[in-house]
């Protein structure tokens, strides 16, 4: 595996968390892990965790969701299903996808990357 598939996505998580903006791949990997809780115990513990984190208005880390959607969360992790956060998901992989990616490709670090694993010109 090439060093930029395998080191990119925790050199990205570095750059997120330079920009102080690293709660939005936090997420989407903790949404990840989360889907594949088997248990019902599990699931609700850590629905209810990934809330107060997430979520929850003023919250630490609190993503950048509408009402509607945050309202639904609400609602969903009272029963909470492996896809509950599925469509916060994909609003925050859409804001890194418009924002910060398109940054963080142009950004320092991301070239740095690039030169490592860039065949020897010398050889």
């Amino acid at each position: 595996m090439s060093p930029l598939l395998s080191d990119g996505p925790v050199v990205y998580a570095a750059y997120l968390k330079l920009e102080h903006s690293d709660e939005n791949i936090q997420f989407w990997m903790d949404c990840e892990t989360y889907k594949k809780i088997a248990s019902r115990w599990g699931r609700i513990s850590r629905a209810k965790k990934l809330y107060k984190i997430y979520i929850q208005p003023q919250s630490p880390r609190e993503i950048n969701i509408d009402s509607s959607t945050r309202e639904t969360i609400i609602r969903n992790i009272q029963e909470p299903t492996p896809t509950c956060f599925e469509e916060a998901q994909k609003i925050v992989y859409t804001h890194m996808e418009r924002d910060s990616y398109p940054r963080f490709l142009k950004s320092e670090m991301y070239q740095k990357l690039l030169k490592t694993i860039q065949p020897n010109d010398n050889s």
